[in-house]
């Protein structure tokens, strides 16, 4: 029977002797746990932040747009022909089934002005149900009315960029500004929503669509709309709304069975989960790659121990002339090669939370640290040592006791 405890004792004390031999060849298993946890750190917080940016956009969205034009055969792109109308967007809301919420929309860059001060930005004109399915807030003042839209007023609803560019510290309800050479009435404004990719989701204006129509932007048909952003009461009810918004265009627009859609559905939950499926494989790929270190750790473990069994060799003779057997000399080395292994894998996790929580302060970034890769790695550093330590623990113990006792 194997004396556990002995062996144990016996093998800290030969890494005792050798303390800088021990710490260096603990050091690529330090590297590679604490890239391991760094990169996974780093890879869950970007899929929670692109998790917390799809849903600031809306969930459950369906986007129509207005078909393609064509010139001289070449298609110039979804939405650059007129097709979709404020009664497109009616119907859709009385007829399809599964619909929570129906938005149609209007928008272009404008320039805005306040005093002195201007701005580029996107002026959108919308109606009340698109700041509800799109996740807006309002910060300050109050949002559209049915009376906006009705009598087509000049009220402005702005984001926290606008209001930051055009009038700093100043509080803007209430202030007139120009959108265009048009005077619009600031009545709200919006809580802030961040970047989403390089795209601010604060650098925008709501206005309501009937005025959008009617001064700013001007149709080339009466109540045309660009887009309609329609939310479905669930995730299920998806496909559902999608089938009939489809039969409801077709028969409104007249389009016969050989006749393509002049319109296109987008659904924003297909959109998110290819971009959840990116990010997530981008984390696994940056968690195999410093995997790498890992083993590159393991390879240099197993060195040093075949260097120790040959250092070792006259130990290991008179160990065994006085007793201990092959499967105590695998033992002790195995142990060794453990404990280094797993001291390595306990100074990497901490290192690679620490330099992780760093990298999350200096660059203002979202880092996620959780129990399981911390396990994960922690683990995986001690199966190194047990694979990468076997080979020489195994040549130690095949020694010939009385070669060993020779052997200088």
């Amino acid at each position: 029977m194997i004396d556990f405890k002995s062996t144990l004792k016996i093998a800290l004390n030969s890494l005792k002797v050798n303390k800088m031999r021990s710490a260096l060849t603990s050091l690529g298993i330090i590297i590679g746990v604490a890239a391991v946890i760094i990169m996974l750190a780093i890879g869950s917080g970007a899929n929670k932040q692109v998790q917390a940016n799809m849903e600031s956009m809306g969930s459950n969205l369906l986007t129509i747009r207005s078909a393609s034009a064509r010139t001289g055969g070449v298609s110039m792109g979804m939405g650059t022909k007129p097709t979709l109308n404020i009664k497109d967007a009616d119907a859709i809301k009385k007829m399809a089934r599964g619909v929570e919420l129906v938005a149609p929309m209007l928008s272009s860059s404008k320039q805005v002005m306040y005093g002195n001060q201007n701005w580029s930005t996107t002026v959108y004109g919308v109606t009340r149900p698109y700041l509800t399915a799109k996740n807006y807030e309002i910060k300050q003042g109050r949002p559209f009315t049915k009376d906006d839209d009705k009598n087509s007023a000049k009220v402005a609803i702005i984001g926290s960029t606008v209001e930051l560019e055009l009038f700093g510290d100043l509080n803007s309800i209430g202030k007139t500004i120009r959108v265009g050479n048009v005077p619009f009435k600031v009545i709200g404004t919006l809580k802030s929503k961040g970047q989403m990719g390089p795209m601010d989701q604060d650098d925008l204006i709501f206005i309501p669509i009937t005025t959008a129509q009617k001064k700013v932007f001007g149709v080339d048909f009466p109540g045309s709309v660009s887009q309609i952003i329609v939310k479905a009461s669930s995730l299920e009810d998806t496909e559902i709304a999608i089938n009939d918004i489809k039969e409801i265009l077709r028969k409104r627009h007249h389009l016969g069975k050989a006749q393509p859609n002049d319109f296109e559905i987008r659904n924003s939950a297909e959109f998110q989960e290819r971009m959840k499926s990116t990010v997530q494989t981008f984390a696994i790929l940056l968690a195999s790659i410093a995997s790498v270190s890992l083993v590159v750790g393991g390879i240099g473990i197993m060195n040093i121990m075949l260097v120790s069994v040959t250092e070792r060799t006259k130990e290991i003779g008179i160990r065994m002339a006085i007793g201990a057997r092959a499967v105590d000399i695998q033992m002790q080395f195995l142990i060794e090669a453990l404990i280094l292994s797993l001291l390595g894998g306990l100074i990497g996790v901490i290192t690679g939370i620490v330099i992780a929580l760093l990298i999350g302060a200096l660059f203002e970034t979202n880092i996620v640290i959780s129990f399981p890769p911390i396990l994960l790695a922690f683990g995986f550093s001690g199966l190194v040592g047990i694979g990468f330590g076997y080979y020489p623990a195994y040549k130690a113990s095949l020694l010939n006791p009385i070669d060993a006792l020779r052997y200088e």
